[in-house]
Formats: C-alpha cells, structure tokens, sequence
C-alpha cells in the first residue's frame, strides 16, 4: 500500500507538447477513430462533443490531462461508465477512467482500495470473496467512485450508512495538476467536501473504503398486480415502521415493456413491486416478509435467502446503455394523496403511461444516525427517496416524458421536502437544483473549498458548485 503523505506532480509552466505524447493512454480528437466511442454516455438521450477525449491508465494521466486541460484554456469534465453526467462535455477535455480499475482488499482491516474506473461488481467480487461486502447501490455495472462522490445509497444503508460514510481516504488531482491524499488527517476540509460533493473539487484517482462482514441476506422481490397497487402501497407505509435497521427496501410501480427479452411472466404487464435485503439472521428477515405473504398471497415471489454477490438480481437494473429521462426528489409522507398520485402518473391508465418505473426508497436508520458534520451530504432526516424513469427512444418521445415528470413533481409538491439527492438527478435539474442538496451553510462551507481548490472553476462539469466570491 502506498504510504507517501503527498504526491506531486512536478509543476511545468505550460504543455506546448500534444497531449498523447504525455500521457500513457489514449487520445482522441473529433473526427479521429473511436471518438464517438469514448465520449459516449451510458444515457443515450445525452449527446456530447468534447474537445478531447482522454482514456486514461493511470494517475499520472490524469494529472497530465488536467493541466494541459488548464493550460489549453479548456474545462475538464470526468466519467467512468458514463453514468450520471451532470453536464455534457461539449468543448471540454473529457477524462475517461475507464480503464482505471484496480481492486485491493486488505481482509485484515476489512478496507479496499478501488480505483476511479471500477465498477461496483468489480469491488463486491473481490470484497465476496474474503466474506465481505462494500456499500454498493443497486447495479453493480455503476461506476463505484462516482456513485460514491454522490453519496451512495444502496442495499446496505440503513444497516451501514451511506457509501461516502465509509470512505476512508481519497486520493485526487487537484485543479492545479498536483496529485495528493485527502483523510481525516490529511487535508481533512476537502475530504468533508469530498464525500458528498459530486467532483466538483478535484478528480478522484483512488478511494479507499470500509468493507462489512456481510455474505448471506434475505432478499427479492414481491410482485402484485398493479390493479390493487393502492392497496400494497398503503400496506407499505404500515409496514415501515416494523423495521429494523437491517432491512433496506422500497415499492415499485413497473410497466414492463413487451419485448422478447424480458421474461414471459412479467412481459408487457405491470406490477406494484415490494423489494429488500435483509442483512441479518435469516429467519428474522424472513418473519418480516411473510407479513405480505399472509397479508396477500403475491403474484410472484421472488423472495429468499440469497448470496450478497448475487444482490443485483434485486433490482435487475439494466446494463446496456438506454436513453431515459427520471426525475428524483426526497418525500415527506405517503399520504392517501401521494399514492394517489403515484399511482395516477405510473399504471396505464388507458394507454402506454410515460412514466414506466417509480420507485420509492426506505432509507433512515444508519444514514439518519450518522454525524452530519463528517462529510457535505444532506437531508440525511428524509426517509423517502422517489426515483422516476421514462424511456425516450426519440426527440418526441423524450419532450413528452419530460412534460410528464414536471407534472408528476408538481402534483407530488405539497408531499415532498424540497430536497434531492443529487445522484439521481441529470441534465438541468441537476444543475439548478445544487441548493437543494445540502443544508445552507454546509453548500457555503462547499463552495470556501471550491474557491480554495478550483477557483478557475477547471471542473465545472461535475456538481454546479460555484466558487464562493
């Protein structure tokens, strides 16, 4: 493991030589063969043109590429799998960490280290095989340090907190090329601002993580018809209040599109969904489950003891690219009129709705309980996180979408607390909508650091956090 307290990157004056002489990996420029590829995003509704493109290999690449980025007068924006872009790349200098994936658990201490490109399969693979699992979200196709910038919330929050709760330490390219380590004990401001702050203060290279003793829980889903989905979300909302902190879960309103690859018993149907994981003793998971079972005999059952590896069977999110509009925001109730609403807006209702999946997520427990103070993330109070998703295979079908889920939020306004969780926000909303992230003098505390950090605001294309004058 590398002990160095710092490490720089000699400082030159300027970058006269072309960029691909400096660096390790690959360059691409418009027009050169596999741009298109590299500057692709995982949503396909997101259509970006950088200045150039930079696969990385390594650290040192990184740093050469934002300060040539800085020299050339250009921004630099930042993606491993393409999730999440919060701002297009167009004209900037896009790093691609793609290729960046290094794994290194240390069983003794029960840490990893996971560099900037690895996917969370990658990491709950190698933590699986020592009897441990990180704090992944529900893909583990989903680059881990991205996700982890954001916040993080997963199977395992209301157990173990968020995914930014149980970082350790950064390792980073700061706006001036240099590369350094941010801890408790090491520039300790920006690693508050780090866990939280979406990349807005520097380019991760390497984060190291805790890593929990979890290898078997109690999971699945419940699948209802979507006829009675009133009667299973009002089931919901009193089921909530029996659970432990080893129970993360969350219902589901899912229309199910009718192509070939989706299984036949759920092909072109939709389903009111009850999904969960249980970290504990089997039985007791077990116990709260057939509460449902007795309560109403499901459709399907998809429930049971299962390997913490095998997790991502939980939401089944997919892989490939897709092009997609969502919408997020943190609930305050679900209120007779809230389901109504989500009901309203996600079950056909005559015809193909927009909106095909929403979800509402239980967090609470161990994200609420955690020290506030120790890192930038907020509304760690609200328990109900909403999450919405519409296909939009083209331009109309995106437009339509869109005007859907500004009608779903505005009818859901008098039910929700304002705030969003910024990693399932994108495009405007994500950039508009900094302010309601965080407490007020948490996002002041955030943008004193980006002004000390990245004054030039280099990385503009992560969260909109401005530097405070």
């Amino acid at each position: 493991m590398d002990t160095v307290r710092e490490l720089e990157v000699e400082t030159q004056e300027a970058c006269p030589e072309p960029l691909d002489g400096l660096v390790k990996g690959r360059v691409y420029a418009p027009g050169e063969p596999g741009y298109h590829e590299a500057r692709r995003a995982w949503n396909l509704t997101i259509d970006q043109y950088p200045a150039l493109v930079v696969v990385a290999r390594d650290a040192d690449d990184v740093a050469y590429a934002v300060r040539w980025a800085a020299d050339a007068g250009l921004k630099v924006a930042v993606q491993a799998t393409g999730h999440g872009v919060v701002t297009p790349a167009d004209d900037a200098v896009l790093i691609v960490t793609s290729e960046m994936t290094g794994v290194e658990v240390d069983p003794a201490t029960h840490t990893a280290w996971v560099e900037a490109g690895t996917k969370w399969g990658q990491v709950l693979a190698a933590a699986q095989a020592h009897g441990l699992a990180p704090l992944l979200g529900s893909s583990p196709d989903v680059g881990a340090v991205g996700y982890t910038l954001g916040g993080g919330l997963g199977w395992l929050s209301r157990k173990y907190g968020l995914s930014a709760d149980s970082v350790r330490a950064f390792e980073l390219v700061t706006a001036d090329g240099r590369r350094i380590r941010a801890s408790a004990d090491e520039h300790p401001d920006l690693f508050w601002g780090l866990r939280g702050g979406g990349g807005s203060l520097g380019v991760v290279t390497r984060m190291q993580i805790a890593l929990y003793p979890v290898t078997t829980v109690y999971g699945g889903n419940l699948l209802y018809p979507i006829e009675i989905a009133r009667d299973v979300l009002m089931y919901y909302r009193d089921w909530l209040p029996t659970l432990p902190d080893e129970m993360t879960s969350s219902v589901v309103l899912m229309n199910f599109p009718p192509f070939p690859q989706v299984p036949e018993p759920v092909r072109g149907k939709s389903f009111a969904i009850v999904r969960g994981c249980y970290a504990g003793d089997i039985a007791e998971g077990q116990a709260l489950v057939d509460a449902w079972r007795h309560w109403r005999a499901p459709a399907i059952d998809m429930f049971g003891p299962m390997s913490f590896a095998d997790a991502a069977t939980i939401s089944s999110d997919p892989e490939d690219p897709v092009p997609g509009v969502s919408m997020g925001a943190w609930m305050a109730d679900l209120a007779d009129d809230t389901i109504d609403t989500l009901i309203r807006f996600t079950a056909p209702q005559g015809g193909p709705p927009p909106v095909v999946f929403t979800e509402v997520r239980h967090i609470g427990g161990a994200v609420a309980r955690a020290d506030a103070a120790r890192s930038v993330y907020g509304n760690r109070s609200s328990e109900l996180l909403l999450d919405a998703i519409g296909m939009a295979p083209t331009r109309e079908a995106a437009s339509a979408v869109e005007h859907a889920m500004v009608a779903f939020e505005a009818s859901l306004a008098p039910h929700l607390t304002g705030g969003v969780y910024m990693n399932f926000l994108h495009g405007e909303a994500s950039r508009s909508r900094i302010a309601d992230a965080y407490p007020a003098k948490s996002l002041q505390w955030l943008r004193a650091l980006k002004r000390e950090w990245d004054p030039d605001n280099l990385f503009s294309h992560a969260f909109a956090v401005l530097p405070e004058p």
